[in-house]
This record gives C-alpha cells, structure tokens and sequence, in this order.
C-alpha cells in the first residue's frame, strides 16, 4: 500500500491510498458489501454511476456462505463479484459476537454458533486472516476481542489485553505469510478498542501504533453512546494514531458524524445506514432528511433533492418513488440506494475539496446552514 497525505487543515486530511486494485481518495466512505453485494446494487451501479472507490465485505458472512474457499476458487472477491476496485474485509469478530446464540471469545479466539445452521465454528487470530487471504480483499481487519458496553473497568482491561495479545500474533502470521508468498498485495489494519474511556484508548492505541501495521482503526464505537461521547473519543484518539497511515472510523454514521470526525482527523468511515435508511424509505438531501412513504409526495413531481445530479434525482419524482415503495417494488430499493450513497459519497467528496482548499470550516458551516432552512 502506498499512503500519502496530500493536504491537512486543522486534523482533517485528505490523502491518497494506493492498493493493487485502485487509487483511493480520502475522506472516504465505504458502502457495505456484507455478502460480497451492495444491496439492491450491482457492479455498473457502483463503478459507473456512483464511482465507489472500495466497498466493505463481511469475513463472517462469506466464510458461512458460499465459503472462503469457494470465493477464492472463484478468483477471489474481484473475480466473484466482478468489481475490480478495492475491497476492505472486517475480521467477522463483531458477526460472530452479535448473531451468534453462542458466542464465547478466550485467550485464543471467538468460539461461537452459525446463524444459519447452529454449526459451531472457532475464529483465532491466525484464522481471520487466512480466510481473508481466501477472499483476496486489499485491506484485512485482525480479531479483536469486543465488549459490549456498558462494561466494568476490568472487562474493558480484559479486552484491550486480548485484542493487544492478537494484534501481536496477527502481525507476525501476516508477515511470515507474506515471506511465504502469501497475501503479498494484501494489507492489515489493527482495531483500537477502549471503549469512551481515554485512559484505555490512551493504552490500547499506544501498544497497537507500535505494532508494523498498515494502518489503524477506532472501533467500539457508536454502539449506543452519546454522539458527544463518541466525538470526543475520536478527537481523542486520532492524534495517538501515526500520521503517516490510513485512520479507519468503523461504523459510523450519518452524516452529521462523517463531517464532525473528518474535521477529527479521519479518513475512512462505514456504514449500512445510507442504504437500509434507503430501503426503509429514509431519503438523505443536502437540506436533511425526507421520509419518502410520507402522504405529502404522492402528486410531488419535483427530485428529491433540487441540487442532486444522481441518476435517480435526474430522472424520476418523488411521487415516483413514493408510489414504488408504496407497491413494495424492488426497483425502489435500487433507486432509493443509488440517491443516497451519491448523496455521502458526493458529500466526501466535497469535505476533500474544502480540505484542499484549505476552506474546511466553511464547508461544515455550509452544511449545517443547509440544514436550518
């Protein structure tokens, strides 16, 4: 990975991320690809008419179903879904904690049970990543070990010693797989946990930046506290990441949250919100949010947004769109998701012009007047 950092104002950066698949500007957001599919999507939808740039898939999802090793005889995540740009795979550490009946982490992994079928299965450090060697993604996620919060001091402590204790053994399997010849072209980001407590941050982001990895994350976050609460952990967080590579914000958010942490010193965000916001008839706009089911957009002839140049904005009414989430139509779906990730991915796409133009606090105060009207 080639990683520079092309301009700064204040902590917000824009850089430039340079995999074996593709050149990727930041700040970016990266729609989520859980099972190798952006729903609703297909590949000419994301390259031609969004030019999404990378695309999250789930390491839990696809070692269940179709499995990794089926993935990779298909020619990897590039070859299966046909999109050649980057991926970024998570560890499926959070999957297997969250949907799993059973869901046990100890010193050595995660075991826990299959959604789909009760079988149990064992994810270690080492694991992880050999099935995200299988899957051939750009960027890999380690196994950390997750707490649910709220969390006693000692669970928190418990977790940070774990997931610093993988991140050790992750590395070193990575790079004595790499003198192997393995996952070459792949590169591995570790997870800085802690949840809103800046003396744990402080430990954790400490012991992983000291680690050889490609670039690091903040996750724990945006799991139910306060966006204050979150805010503030971020802006503590990031100047104890190196400036040198990528900073990867996990999960998060709306939009009100990608302009508060790029000016925090963020590069990569993800999230399902656009489009199962989308699905559920919540419509993003450069003014706020519209329900599109309301009764008020049955005759409305006007795009949902007067300022948007996407492909469903330049050709169909909100009276359209009403009346095909009303009907339950799936093309609904596809419409409604194509306007609200251009919506983000325009809205990154701004944040990195102000950026560069050394105009980033204009820029947020444009959008949040944009917002009062």
């Amino acid at each position: 990975m080639q990683f520079t950092v092309d301009a700064t104002d204040g902590r917000a950066r824009a850089c430039t991320l340079v995999t074996a698949h593709s050149t990727v500007r930041t700040p970016v957001f990266m729609p989520v690809g859980t099972a190798a599919v952006v729903k609703a999507l297909d590949t000419e939808d994301l390259t031609d008419r969004l030019g999404a740039q990378i695309v999250l898939a789930n390491t839990y999802h696809l070692y269940l179903r179709p499995g990794d090793a089926t993935v990779a005889e298909l020619g990897g995540l590039h070859g299966f879904t046909g999109y050649g740009r980057s991926f970024l795979t998570d560890s499926g550490g959070f999957q297997a904690f969250s949907l799993s009946d059973i869901a046990r982490p100890d010193d050595e992994g995660i075991l826990f049970r299959s959604h789909i079928d009760g079988s149990s299965h064992y994810f270690t450090p080492a694991k992880v990543l050999d099935i995200q060697y299988n899957l051939g993604s750009d960027i890999m996620m380690i196994l950390d070990d997750l707490v649910a919060l709220p969390a006693t001091r000692e669970r928190i402590a418990l977790s940070i010693d774990r997931t610093t204790r993988w991140a050790a053994r992750s590395i070193a399997y990575h790079r004595a797989s790499q003198a192997r010849g393995i996952g070459v072209d792949q590169n591995i980001f570790a997870i800085i946990q802690g949840g809103t407590d800046p003396h744990f941050r402080k430990i954790s982001a400490e012991a992983l930046c000291a680690m050889d990895f490609d670039g690091f994350a903040i996750g724990g976050l945006s799991v139910g506290e306060a966006n204050q609460a979150m805010y503030d952990t971020v802006e503590f967080t990031t100047p104890l990441m190196p400036a040198d590579k990528p900073r990867y914000l996990m999960g998060v958010g709306t939009p009100e949250d990608l302009v508060e942490n790029i000016e925090r010193g963020v590069d990569m965000f993800d999230c399902v919100m656009p489009t199962r916001n989308a699905r559920n008839g919540t419509l993003f706009t450069s003014f706020g949010k519209i329900n599109i089911k309301a009764a008020k957009f049955k005759k409305d002839e006007s795009p949902i947004d007067e300022s948007c140049d996407c492909y469903t904005c330049r050709r169909h009414s909100r009276a359209y769109l009403n009346h095909l989430y009303r009907a339950r139509e799936l093309t609904y779906f596809r419409l409604a998701s194509l306007h609200n990730l251009h919506y983000y991915f325009t809205l990154m796409g701004r944040a990195r012009e102000a950026i560069l133009a050394g105009k980033y606090a204009a820029f947020k105060r444009d959008f949040y007047n944009k917002r009062q009207k």
